[in-house]
């Protein structure tokens, strides 16, 4: 399967920050780096930049809700992203799972939402500090692909993204053995051979090692996927790490 490459712009971005997609874009219809790749702005920009992509790169969303449609206030389909230009949704975030109180079973709907859609849903799961201190990494990331990634998930439909909750955004990575082992831990669980992301603290310093350890299939990168010219040396990083 081929790496997918993907970028969570979180809470960030307005119409200016579309010049950074486009020189992203540029750059992957050039130079053809041999893997997907995928940006998910704010919802507010999911159209123009659906519409200024033009295929060169994929555009999904950051989250949807589980129905088609209805008195959900503030809330978008899954539905809604595909008619906006999306392929793919991320669901179940740790800042989901955390700020929103989203459950496994929510995630899980969240999941099967996207598939009904067309969309590819990007499952989100991974553990807490105290969690990894504790010894419980893997029990708690086998609950949660049990709990959150519904029967059906195939590797057109579904990717894992593994993402510890204290590297989001902190700086702090696992060593390469740490995340190989969890990759072939989260492997082990599954009963499809989805693409496993790696994500948290994912950056041009760390990205080709990353992305060439086994079980690794591509990266879920936040703050690096703001400007283009990070986000491009970590997309040329699947290049030296294949």
């Amino acid at each position: 399967m081929r790496q997918l490459i993907a970028g969570n712009w979180k809470m960030n971005g307005t119409g200016a920050a579309l010049a950074e997609l486009e020189a992203l874009a540029k750059h992957v219809d050039a130079a053809k780096p041999g893997c997907d790749v995928l940006v998910c702005p704010p919802a507010t920009l999911i159209a123009r930049a659906a519409a200024q992509a033009r295929n060169r790169i994929a555009i999904g969303g950051q989250d949807c809700h589980a129905e088609v449609s209805g008195a959900f206030t503030g809330d978008v389909s899954a539905e809604m992203l595909r008619d906006a230009g999306a392929t793919a949704v991320i669901v179940g975030h740790s800042e989901r799972r955390q700020y929103h109180g989203e459950t496994d079973a929510m995630v899980a709907a969240k999941a099967r939402a996207a598939w009904r859609a067309g969309l590819i849903a990007i499952i989100c799961i991974g553990e807490t500090e105290t969690q990894r201190d504790a010894g419980h990494a893997n029990r708690i990331c086998k609950s949660q692909i049990e709990g959150s990634v519904p029967h059906g998930a195939t590797p057109e439909n579904t990717a894992i993204a593994y993402e510890p909750v204290w590297a989001i955004g902190t700086g702090k990575t696992p060593t390469s053995p740490e995340i190989a082992a969890m990759h072939a831990h989260i492997r082990a669980c599954l009963a499809a051979p989805l693409r496993i992301l790696y994500g948290g603290s994912v950056k041009p310093s760390n990205a080709k090692e990353i992305l060439a350890l086994p079980n690794v299939g591509g990266a879920l990168v936040g703050g690096a996927s703001l400007k283009a010219a990070d986000f491009i040396t970590i997309v040329d990083a699947f290049r030296g790490a294949s």
